[in-house]
């Protein structure tokens, strides 16, 4: 049946002149359709879309529209609503309902980051387009961005020192679903995560190479056997000669975790002092005594470097963490689900509903209200 005849059938059914035979008809089309519709909600959009749906249908009129089609499950009939557009009519005169259909998806992250000079100026990387050089500190350092949109600083040789450009410090940071990779002037490769920031010298003068980081970043240390790299993240420092190795320390996670993928790191927090080997993860934190030393796998600690979201008997609040980084929404929790642990994974490039599907085959049930997702066990 084409549209005009099913809305002629519907007409009929308000001035309460359908036959039998016609609403036979009804009945075929309606569950031909809701048996074709693509369109897939959870339990719980289809109870606020059906809420929805009463709440815009006269009240007299609501038993009948319910009655027509009795043999039909109600996710059925919502998921069709919202997939056709169906007619509803109130008296006198025929009128279409429009019903907004489920929210817009929420994109991933991507490539951001801001640039913060000594002089206090910021430099909006993401607005930038791939160039030579982004700026200056001094007469001795040069701040460029190759075509991959990678920053690297590249120090004067025939330059001057002075005092004030030995002290110059930047600072690299990435928002809420931002990502960014930078070369330092010893040639270290450090890889941004999401919502972290490194502050670090321009050029790496005196005996020691140190920066400062605040969340997630992976590092490709330049090997340099008498000046030793230091990472700090609060009361942990890490000291390496060169190696590739990441570091978990967010203010929000109460564990700062270091994991070393090949050659060895020393990890020292408070008094204490530990040697890690490639394969070894350590876990420091106010509430341990000592510095927690275990094996991991090394792919999940640094999944995100590699564009995947993988989870390795992950807790779900650790998992909610994640995803609130790179998509910049906000979990909350209705029940309890401290029990609930996740293996495997997905890519990050995907809308934050692909994700959540993969997380729901673990029982775990979810309802997006604009950046807000309700978790429920």
């Amino acid at each position: 049946m084409n549209e005009n005849e099913i809305l002629a059938l519907l007409k009929k059914y308000q001035e309460g002149t359908l036959s039998t035979e016609d609403k036979d008809k009804l009945d075929a089309w309606y569950l031909h359709k809701a048996s074709n519709s693509n369109l897939q909600l959870n339990e719980y959009e289809l109870e606020d879309s059906y809420e929805y749906l009463k709440a815009k249908l006269p009240f007299e009129q609501e038993t009948k529209v319910i009655r027509i089609w009795p043999r039909v499950a109600a996710a059925a009939s919502i998921a069709l609503l919202l997939g056709t557009g169906i007619f509803y009519f109130t008296k006198p005169k025929l009128e279409t309902i429009q019903v907004v259909e489920k929210t817009p998806d929420i994109a991933p992250g991507g490539n951001r980051g801001i640039l913060t000079l000594s002089n206090g100026k910021q430099i909006v990387l993401a607005d930038i387009s791939a160039k030579d050089t982004i700026a200056k500190e001094g007469e001795e350092v040069t701040i460029k961005m190759g075509a991959n949109g990678v920053i690297t600083y590249v120090i004067n040789p025939n330059a001057a020192a002075s005092n004030e450009d030995a002290n110059s410090f930047n600072t690299l940071s990435t928002p809420t679903g931002g990502q960014y990779n930078i070369v330092l002037a010893d040639g270290t490769k450090v890889y941004l995560n999401a919502v972290s920031s490194i502050k670090y010298p321009t050029q790496f003068n005196g005996d020691q190479r140190v920066v400062e980081l605040d969340g997630e970043a992976y590092f490709e240390v330049a090997k340099n056997k008498n000046k030793p790299f230091i990472v700090k993240s609060g009361d942990q420092d890490i000291e390496v000669l060169g190696t590739h190795f990441n570091v978990h320390a967010y203010t929000n996670e109460s564990v700062i975790k270091t994991t070393l993928l090949e050659g060895s790191v020393a990890v020292s927090y408070k008094n204490q002092k530990e040697v890690l080997k490639p394969g070894q993860q350590s876990n420091v934190s106010e509430k341990f005594n000592k510095i927690g030393i275990k094996q991991v796998d090394t792919e999940a600690a640094i999944a995100w470097k590699n564009g995947r979201f993988k989870f390795d008997n992950a807790d779900l609040k650790t998992v909610m963490r994640q995803l609130e980084r790179w998509y910049g929404i906000k979990a909350e929790y209705r029940g309890d689900v401290s029990d609930v642990r996740f293996n495997g994974g997905t890519f990050m490039n995907k809308n934050l509903s692909e994700v959540l599907k993969v997380l729901e085959l673990s029982n775990i049930k979810f309802k997006v209200e604009g950046k807000t997702i309700i978790v429920y066990p």
